[in-house]
């Protein structure tokens, strides 16, 4: 069976993530529902990683197999016309072997948090931005950023909902740099918690905020209690840019 990868782009305010929910718009129902269209066939879609409700896309990697092989060219073609007018659209799309799997093949996950620190609310980047209007100083925040990276128990940042094996993972990087008035927070991992970057992302406001020292931030995490951390930055926010392979 020919199968197919796709790099995806999407807005997620009007979705309730990227999985199937019974009542409500999903983004693997619109292009599930989208190949139907265009292939008559029905699948189950796969993606690189499942994002939340609210949470958007730049690079999501998604694969699925037909039974009959179709260019590559026109199944983009197909599937951006059958998308409308939902906000996704496909970037790329490539046959691939059938040893690759979008999420299972996956090396590395990158993402990034825009926050959007300035007093007036945002009028063009509304539901694309966490906006805090008090001060935050990203010097201190990168400073925490950096005490948490490598392989550690992450129950702190942890949602209760989290369906991992374990709350252990490798962090490669988390970044904290100011651009202007946007404050933008990057991450890599080859796999993340449920929440576990919104979570920290919330924890290093407050340090941003000067409630928090940066050993702070190391001494929550070192605790492996939930409640210990910081809110969960909302999820307007967050963009999942990249998957590696």
């Amino acid at each position: 069976m020919p199968r197919y990868r796709l790099t995806l782009e999407y807005d997620g305010t009007p979705f309730c993530g990227w999985q199937r929910q019974a009542g409500d718009l999903s983004v693997q129902q619109v292009l599930e529902e989208a190949i139907e269209c265009f292939a008559g066939e029905v699948v189950v879609t796969q993606a690189a990683g499942r994002t939340d409700a609210g949470v958007h896309a730049l690079g999501q990697v998604v694969h699925f197999d037909l039974e009959r092989e179709w260019d590559a060219f026109r199944v983009r073609e197909a599937l951006n016309f059958h998308t409308k007018p939902h906000p996704l659209a496909v970037l790329t799309c490539e046959m691939v072997g059938e040893e690759f799997e979008a999420r299972f093949s996956a090396i590395a996950r990158h993402y990034e948090y825009r926050i959007l620190n300035r007093r007036p609310r945002p009028a063009l980047d509304d539901h694309r931005v966490w906006h805090v209007p008090v001060p935050l100083d990203a010097e201190p925040m990168h400073a925490a950023a950096q005490l948490i990276l490598g392989k550690h128990d992450f129950t702190t940042f942890r949602a209760a909902e989290c369906q991992a094996k374990s709350p252990e993972k490798t962090l490669d990087v988390l970044n904290v740099s100011r651009q202007s008035e946007m404050i933008v927070i990057t991450s890599k991992a080859r796999s993340f918690l449920h929440s576990q970057v919104r979570s920290m992302v919330g924890s290093l406001k407050l340090v941003g905020e000067g409630k928090w020292s940066p050993r702070d931030f190391r001494v929550v995490l070192d605790a492996r209690d939930r409640s210990r951390c910081g809110p969960l930055a909302p999820p307007a926010g967050l963009y999942l840019t990249k998957v590696d392979y």
